[in-house]
């Protein structure tokens, strides 16, 4: 099977070994008590924002999906986990046959959140639902971060592009999978061929100082690129005196230069610096690029400044201070018996101040007040009352082991813009504050 799709090396057959060894001690011990086949629902959820965030974007579910139908244990894994004896011949033959065979429901991608939200609800057997655990909070919690700093980031550029190059900054595979998340919150394009090439996601990406470097002068580099890529490409200008690269580069290109990038020194003030000695060299059309370790504030102190597109790494891919989004996945209801027809039970951990949880079978859905801005996050364990029914957040992602909720990237990142533009306003305030909208219980 080949996974190159998943951002996993070619020979890596399946997404299994994705886990913490306790997920395969606990379904070993449950085989043993004639427990694991008994009915469960675990849900994933947030019991709080990142400090000061206003809302949380989902990303990363059709990234689950591919991890959930990949989840098998071949023989090389099968002899790993004999090897390492981790689990007993009879927990083997078990996993021999293992498939995914419940359902998942989950908010869709792109889609904000808001503590509590039930944003991924799986339901099926024990054993088969709690192998999942690991794999899937891993990959919400690293996406949905970088969404929602690529999100802020996108509100701060107020409609112009922002290019994802963060690829230098975090692990080969973590950075194809940022790239991807930083699409749906709202950036245009990535330097990442890896998330190109897996995800049709736009790349970009023109030169480095170490290719100014390289020539004899600047003059000999920026003729050199403008005859390899055409007089459209970006020059980099800062590896020496801004205004003498500017003067060059229009003068090497021409006045219909594409654009140059900025990298390094004030940006406010080299802007209009350059903005200015552009238009009088008689390029106006020439864009100015700018990156330099920029976040969601960054960004926000350059909207008066003449830039016209945003490069962004360290800060993104490492969720512009929250790499995580603390996204747990918690056994919410069970059998209560080991018949399969046997009602569920709401269970949940109560054994720790800041760290309990909700139990039941949950639903969620969005209030809205008479303009159609957003006003409460509604979650409840029992009847959908008349009102919310068709404001219901969860889709169907998995029926019977199926995927039957993949869909194109592009619609994950429309929903997003949709989503947040249904908020109230102070939701993309960069200013920190609580979530923008409450989280209300109703119970059964």
């Amino acid at each position: 099977m080949n996974t190159a799709h998943l951002g996993l090396p070619v020979d890596v057959p399946s997404t299994a070994l994705f886990t913490d060894r306790y997920e395969l001690t606990m379904l070993h011990a449950a085989l043993r008590a004639g427990t694991a086949d008994r009915r469960s629902v675990f849900e994933v959820f947030t019991r709080r924002l990142p400090e000061g965030r206003r809302y949380g974007v989902v990303a990363g579910t059709g990234r689950v999906l591919d991890a959930v139908a990949n989840f098998r244990f071949d023989q090389r894994v099968l002899d790993f986990l004999a090897e390492r004896r981790v689990v007993d011949d009879a927990t083997l033959d078990w996993l021999a046959d293992f498939r995914f065979r419940g359902d998942i429901w989950g908010y869709p991608e792109g889609e904000v959140y808001f503590p509590g939200s039930p944003v991924l609800r799986v339901e099926g057997t024990f054993g088969e639902a709690v192998l999942l655990e690991t794999v899937v909070l891993s990959i919400l919690n690293h996406d949905s971060a970088v969404a929602a700093a690529a999100s802020r980031m996108a509100v701060a550029a107020a409609g112009r592009p922002l290019i994802e190059m963060g690829a230098r900054r975090t692990h080969e595979l973590a950075a194809v999978a940022a790239a991807r998340a930083a699409y749906v919150g709202g950036f245009a394009s990535t330097s990442d061929l890896a998330a190109g090439f897996r995800y049709q996601i736009p790349t970009v990406g023109t030169s480095a100082h170490a290719f100014t470097l390289l020539h004899d002068t600047e003059r000999d580099a920026f003729t050199a690129q403008v005859e390899a890529l055409g007089g459209g490409t970006t020059l980099l200008v800062d590896t020496f005196d801004v205004a003498e690269a500017v003067a060059t580069a229009v003068e090497v290109a021409g006045p219909e230069l594409g654009a140059v990038r900025i990298d390094s020194g004030d940006l406010l003030l080299l802007a209009h610096r350059v903005r200015q000695q552009l238009d009088d060299l008689g390029a106006k059309n020439t864009r100015i690029v700018v990156t330099s370790d920029l976040d969601e504030y960054a960004i926000a102190s350059l909207a008066a400044a003449p830039v016209d597109a945003y490069g962004v790494g360290t800060r993104l891919v490492t969720g512009s201070g929250h790499p995580t989004c603390s996204m747990v996945y918690k056994l919410v209801a069970r059998a209560e018996s080991d018949d399969p027809d046997a009602a569920l039970v709401p269970v949940a951990k109560k054994s720790v101040i800041g760290k309990s949880s909700v139990g039941g079978r949950k639903w969620a859905a969005r209030r809205r007040d008479a303009d159609g801005v957003a006003e409460a996050e509604v979650v409840g364990s029992g009847p959908v009352p008349d009102d919310l029914a068709d404001r219901q957040l969860l889709v169907e992602l998995v029926r019977g082991g199926e995927v039957v909720g993949r869909e194109p990237l592009d619609a994950a990142r429309e929903r997003h813009v949709a989503a947040r533009a249904g908020l109230p306003m102070s939701a993309t305030q960069l200013s920190r504050g609580e979530a923008v909208i409450p989280t209300e219980y109703l119970h059964a």
